[in-house]
């Protein structure tokens, strides 16, 4: 596999004509839109491989569909294809056939799927079977488990017969994408009453409209990185409202206490580097999971300790993410340890003179958290192509803004 050589940078200005869409709603749209027949008009999807994904795997007439390593692709198309009486086989890469997706299965068989475990009990692949009915209106669900099953069974929800109700049982994590979902829901017509605990969906019909896909924020996150780690810079970013759906638009708050600021001017966002920077920071990732690895390794190298909660679910993404981010901290001198459970510990290192390498466990977001590095030091990222994921233009807007970039 090649590697990507990065040179140090540590001043740089520039504009980033176009960010990527966000996957999230990307990925919530298709799924809405295929349950409504295809009568509306979904603009500015995202670019993301998951994405591109999703779009064929819906518009396919094969018998066995293959979701590679994509998460939502997995869950939201098990729930759709369950509902929607299309008996297939849903399989993925090895890593996908170690993610589990039992609850959501069993939540989908309650309300009356059919659906087999071809391999290991309560992971993919999976068969999916005839929908002769709908048996239940009701499911629970922990509210610590991953958000896609929340999701997913938000999406099928309206074409029950009987509609669903979901309860959602202890603390609820990543609130913020099943508020996405039900904002989503609710461009296309359909009503989620969400009281605490219960999310409630009648029947009805998704009516036909109009979508455009706002900016991704997760992928917004590693520019935010890049300035807080420079010596001075400023970068533009197009075309970046400021109200968002998506819970990680709180980095702008995050990355304020590690010394950016960020402005709208024109339905543009400017950052530029500040002098003013905490020296201890506090954070739940609990509803931005996917922040922990743009945060995480900018505290390491600006001397800012760190205690951080709400990791859990990274232990089951692409790869083990916490294992993946201890791996690579140590590489610049930081640990992250559990001192209690759930509670992680940051104790941040330096940048050493030499080059060195990053791994990225087939994981884009360790390719992307870990690239603002190059700030500070000569990198080289394994790997570089898993940025495909969701943010295949990444390699090129790094050289736009100023960095030398070559394969090796």
């Amino acid at each position: 596999m090649s590697s990507l050589s990065i040179s140090r940078k540590q001043e740089f200005s520039g504009t980033i004509a176009k960010v990527p869409s966000s996957k999230s709603i990307s990925n919530r749209a298709l799924i809405i839109n295929a349950l409504s027949g295809n009568r509306s008009v979904v603009s500015n999807l995202a670019s993301a491989r998951d994405t591109q994904l999703m779009k064929n795997l819906l518009a396919s007439k094969d018998q066995a569909l293959d979701a590679m390593d994509a998460g939502t692709t997995m869950r939201f198309l098990t729930a759709y294809l369950a509902v929607t009486n299309q008996p297939k086989t849903l399989t993925g890469t090895a890593r996908m056939k170690e993610r589990p997706i039992g609850l959501l299965v069993e939540a989908l068989k309650k309300v009356g799927a059919d659906i087999d475990y071809l391999e290991k009990e309560g992971f993919p692949p999976l068969n999916i079977k005839a929908f002769e009915g709908q048996k239940s209106d009701q499911i629970s669900l922990p509210g610590n488990v991953s958000s896609q099953y929340i999701s997913a069974m938000m999406m099928v929800a309206p074409v029950l017969p009987m509609g669903l109700t979901i309860k959602l049982e202890g603390k609820v994590g990543s609130k913020p994408y099943i508020q996405m979902t039900a904002s989503q829901m609710a461009q296309f017509g359909v009503k989620c009453i969400i009281d605490g605990n219960s999310i409630v969906i009648p029947h009805s019909n998704y009516k036909p409209t109009e979508v455009s896909v706002e900016p991704d924020w997760s992928a917004l996150s590693y520019w935010f990185a890049f300035v807080a780690l420079s010596h001075k810079s400023t970068l533009t970013l197009k075309d970046v409202p400021p109200q968002s759906i998506q819970g990680d638009r709180v980095i702008v708050e995050i990355m304020q206490q590690l010394g950016v600021e960020a402005t709208f001017k024109s339905n543009d966002l400017i950052l530029t580097k500040s002098n003013s920077r905490a020296k201890f920071i506090e954070w739940d990732f609990t509803d931005c999971p996917d922040l922990a690895q743009t945060v995480l390794p900018v505290c390491a190298l600006t001397n800012v300790s760190g205690s951080f909660t709400g990791l859990e679910s990274l232990y089951i993404k692409e790869t083990d993410r916490v294992t993946a981010l201890q791996n690579e901290l140590s590489k610049v001198g930081a640990t992250l340890e559990e001192s209690a459970k759930g509670h992680f510990k940051l104790t941040p290192g330096s940048a050493p003179a030499e080059k060195i390498q990053i791994s990225t466990y087939h994981d884009h977001r360790m390719a992307m958290g870990f690239a603002p590095w190059a700030t500070l030091m000569d990198l080289e990222i394994e790997s570089p192509e898993v940025v495909n994921k969701s943010y295949p233009e990444f390699w090129d807007d790094m050289r736009n803004v100023g960095f030398e970039l070559r394969q090796v």
